[in-house]
């Protein structure tokens, strides 16, 4: 079999389900009329929450979780990646060394994965051996303490875990007590230590969830599941030290229902940022200004309930959206000039969808 198919981007797209339910299925993607053709379907993958793939797109990693969230341990599960024809190989697993693991960042190198476990409030750091599989856990850390929020932040829950640009830190998002850590990362060994400051605060009873860095590398973005907000932080390079600019709704002024953050995602230009709402089911798109701050352009609807996970085209032209509890993935154009979305073709039945992942 070829391993492309043609010019354009594969789509990798995983669905969170136990048992043979759980896959990630590949598309090829239709930039024009805005459509995913299937092309392969990987099963035996259960609860497949989020996925990352290394730069030179030759592996892919995912979660692999038999009982999602329960007290037994989760793994991370390595995959070698067959050129663009959407088929995987595993090659093995490794535990998480936590429950409900719910993201994995790789290092440019290629050498390092980095996982967040939610329910356990820990994140762990796994070594790349050269066959593209994964070696035990080599660094753990356990989170501690709580917030404001009697419900949801009674103690550390890891959501996300984010290697800076310049591959020297490691940023945690943790929803459970209002902090962002940091860590110092030795890419080569696949290690990390604690950094000094040890955590930034963010806004009491925010719920940080994602964060990602703008393309400049200059500031750094964090999304607020509980108080449906997104924060910008100016990021000094040098120290590895956050400093909180702003924080901006994500939601309309009037809505008084109940909803939640999920995901964020800057433009590869650099240009926008967009941020989705489940309960509202809305994507909140922003205009970035020079100094990194944030304007709010437009909410418009996500075409689907619970918008989970997005993604941008390297051309900065279309935005992808797993709208997760409404099994579907949408697509939408970026207006160039305004940042503004425009749905594009018919959202793709899809059951469960959490993740999603570009290559090219």
């Amino acid at each position: 079999m070829d391993s492309t198919f043609g010019d354009e981007p594969l789509v990798l797209v995983s669905s969170f389900a136990p048992g043979d339910k759980g896959a990630i299925q590949a598309y090829q993607l239709d930039q024009v009329n805005g459509r995913l053709k299937p092309v392969h379907r990987t099963t035996g993958i259960e609860n497949p929450f989020f996925t990352v793939v290394s730069k030179d797109q030759k592996f892919l990693y995912a979660i692999h979780a038999r009982n999602f969230g329960s007290s037994e341990p989760e793994q991370v599960a390595a995959y070698a990646l067959e050129g663009l024809t959407g088929r995987m190989t595993l090659l093995n697993r490794q535990s998480t060394r936590g429950s409900a693991s719910c993201y994995l960042d790789i290092d440019a190198s290629g050498k390092t994965v980095l996982v967040a476990n939610y329910t356990t409030g820990n994140v762990a750091s796994f070594p790349v051996r050269t066959d593209g599989s994964l070696g035990e856990s080599v660094s753990f850390f356990q989170h501690a303490g709580s917030s404001i929020d009697p419900a949801r932040q009674r103690g550390p829950n890891a959501h996300c875990f984010v290697i800076s640009p310049d591959n020297r830190f490691a940023f945690a998002a943790d929803l459970g007590i209002d902090q962002i850590l940091g860590y110092r990362l030795t890419a080569a060994t696949a290690t990390l230590a604690r950094h000094q400051p040890e955590f930034t605060k963010v806004v009491a009873g925010g719920g940080p969830r994602h964060l990602t860095f703008h393309p400049n590398g200059k500031s750094v973005y964090v999304i607020h599941e509980l108080k449906n907000a997104i924060s910008v932080f100016d990021y000094d390079t040098e120290a590895g030290k956050l400093t909180e600019r702003q924080t901006i709704s994500t939601l309309p002024a009037d809505f008084q229902g109940t909803s939640y953050c999920a995901d964020l995602k800057v433009t590869p230009d650099g240009r926008f940022l967009y941020g989705t709402n489940r309960g509202h089911h809305s994507i909140a798109a922003y205009r970035i200004g020079a100094e990194g701050q944030l304007t709010l352009i437009g909410i418009e609807p996500s075409l689907g309930e619970g918008p989970q996970n997005l993604a941008i085209t390297a051309d900065s032209g279309l935005l992808l959206c797993a709208n997760m509890p409404g099994n579907n993935v949408a697509m939408f154009r970026i207006d160039p000039q305004t940042g503004r979305l425009k749905s594009v073709g018919e959202p793709q039945s899809q059951p469960g969808p959490s993740c999603i992942r570009l290559l090219r």
